[in-house]
């Protein structure tokens, strides 16, 4: 079933600025939304709070099927769940501010409870021989460079792996202060550290390349044509996995992990958390909460400094 006023609605998330990738997952979760409706023979303009009931069902399901009509085999995570509603929701909202008639109010779509996990950071040290590993493990000098650039580069900015494999030479200026399109379009400001500045300048030297992007591929590079080519997501958490595992590291450790401590560490040296909410880029304190909330030992000091029986 192809729900009503679908393409109006990705039409407005487009003139809003809404990004190709969001606009995808609105279109893919709401295609989802009509399958089942076509699939289980429910009108939408009959929709009701049971048919909500029975879609998050489907979902929870393992036999549900994918969009290319093949068995998924495994529960939906909360968060993909909650996405997907989500997407709903604001389709519905959609509805009711151009006066189109809605079967049912957005808050009829309840979110699924989910666990808050505890997030787990690697401890210091850790980290930092983590991002010096390249140099351990890297045959080709090149390489090498290049990767702990980037791994010096994250730690220090606080940056989405997204903004890193996306960065420009043009976007750093001669005092390492970077400037940043993030998520959601939000201009903001992150700055390197003297540390890391350096392996970037050395890491820059050494390119061959005329490529816009920071950090570019050496394979498939061609020196008599202009190269635009940056090195992928894939790759880059691909190679945080090796370098973690060669270390024994058992924290389970990503690009976004370097985010996390970034900010955590920032919070257990007393950082303000609304600075810190300005360098992650997070238009909401309440987001920037939960890294400054994340060390036991940011806690424990707090405790043991504001006590009122300390003594």
């Amino acid at each position: 079933m192809h729900l009503p006023h679908l393409d109006d609605f990705l039409l407005n998330l487009q003139v809003n600025n809404y990004s190709d990738e969001t606009i995808y997952n609105y279109e893919r979760d709401l295609t989802i939304f009509g399958n089942f409706l076509n699939e289980s023979n429910i009108n939408f303009d009959k929709l009701t709070k049971q048919d909500i009931l029975q879609f998050k069902a489907f979902l929870n399901s393992i036999d549900r099927k994918t969009l290319k009509k093949k068995n998924k085999g495994k529960k939906l995570s909360a968060y993909s769940l909650n996405r997907i509603l989500s997407s709903l929701r604001s389709y519905l909202k959609y509805l009711i501010e151009m006066d189109y008639f809605t079967p049912l109010p957005p808050d009829a779509i309840k979110m699924a409870k989910t666990i808050k996990k505890k997030a787990q950071i690697a401890e210091l040290d850790q980290l930092t021989a983590l991002i010096e590993s390249p140099t351990i493990f890297e045959k080709n000098k090149n390489v090498a460079l290049r990767n702990r650039a980037i791994l010096e580069v994250l730690f220090a900015t606080g940056m989405r792996i997204s903004e890193v494999v996306n960065l420009k030479l043009d976007q750093t200026d001669r005092e390492g202060k970077i400037f940043i399109l993030g998520k959601g379009k939000k201009e903001r400001f992150v700055y390197l550290t003297p540390r890391a500045f350096k392996y970037l300048k050395e890491y820059v030297a050494t390119r061959n390349s005329d490529s816009a992007y920071a950090f570019i591929p050496y394979r498939g590079l061609n020196s008599n044509k202009k190269n635009d080519k940056k090195i992928s997501t894939n790759y880059l958490q691909g190679k945080i996995k090796q370098y973690r595992e060669n270390l024994g590291i058992n924290v389970p450790t990503s690009a976004h992990s370097l985010r996390h401590g970034f900010a955590t560490y920032l919070a257990e040296s007393g950082a303000n958390p609304a600075a810190i909410q300005i360098l992650l880029g997070h238009e909401s304190l309440n987001t920037t909460t939960r890294y400054v909330h994340a060390s036991d030992k940011y806690a424990q000091r707090t405790h043991k400094k504001f006590h009122p029986l300390k003594k």
